[in-house]
């Protein structure tokens, strides 16, 4: 059976991990509202001031709820067919996987393989440690580190996929040595699809400053480049998501 995500479980994994974020931003709202009651002579600026800070907030709420659980993300209907049908297949995560799941009912793969490369010690965010901590890793799950090889054969994997993960990533010499390591284990004729937000005019609209925690896409086009890998395709799943089909492509660096 596939996987049932409930109503707006998106948009409420989002709040949930990143809580002390939307208290903050409760506490300002309540102290603007306080100061346009308790004091007249201000409430120009604190209305203004309310403004600003709501509409932002509610924005990247709607963005969210709209990217997560309304555009049809997670049923996966953008990803093309597999060659060849019942592919190896290897998923790879930060500390979060919302996918293995759902890849194993759509692919049925002959071999499945989840890593997870995260690092407490470089990915250092509180939204994944909460993650981790309110869902368990999928069954069978190997730890791994950007640093070191996979543990697979070379051309071992027909479909990878790092889905809203790579981009934990911060160092641009470490994530283009990871993504060698992808190219390694991925056949000849296989495909490697990288899902993430960018570092875009969309994403600063909707997440204003949090879109630094992004990469630019002429920063994703450096990274596949330096690790041999080609763009086959590019697909839009919102205005706000990216998904980029990879190819081997000639010998890495």
């Amino acid at each position: 059976m596939a996987p049932v995500r409930k109503p707006l479980q998106g948009l409420r994994n989002v709040v949930r991990f990143n809580w002390h974020f939307y208290l903050l931003a409760l506490g300002l709202g309540l102290g603007l509202l306080a100061t346009f009651a308790l004091f007249p002579a201000s409430r120009p600026f604190a209305a203004l001031a309310l403004a600003l800070l709501l509409a932002p907030l509610l924005t990247s709420l709607a963005v969210t709820a709209y990217a997560y659980d309304f555009s049809g993300l997670y049923q996966l209907a953008w990803l093309p067919a597999p060659a060849p049908p019942n592919p190896a297949l290897l998923t790879l995560s930060a500390g979060f996987d919302e996918i293995s799941a759902t890849l194993q009912h759509k692919y049925a793969p002959r071999h499945f393989l989840a890593l997870d490369f995260y690092d407490p010690a470089r990915h250092t965010e509180v939204s994944i440690r909460r993650a981790r901590q309110a869902y368990p890793p999928y069954p069978g799950t190997q730890a791994v580190s950007t640093g070191a090889a996979l543990p697979l054969p070379n051309d071992s994997m027909d479909l990878t996929v790092a889905f809203l993960a790579a981009h934990e990533i911060r160092d641009a010499d470490e994530r283009a040595a990871f993504f060698r390591e992808i190219r390694r284990v991925t056949r000849p004729g296989g495909l490697v699809v990288v899902t993430e937000h960018l570092r875009d005019p969309a994403n600063f609209l909707a997440y204003t400053i949090g879109f630094f925690h992004f990469h630019s896409r002429q920063t994703w086009l450096r990274t596949f480049r330096d690790a041999g890998l080609r763009v086959s395709q590019e697909i839009k799943i919102t205005p706000f998501i990216t998904t980029f089909l990879l190819s081997k492509n000639g010998s890495a660096a």
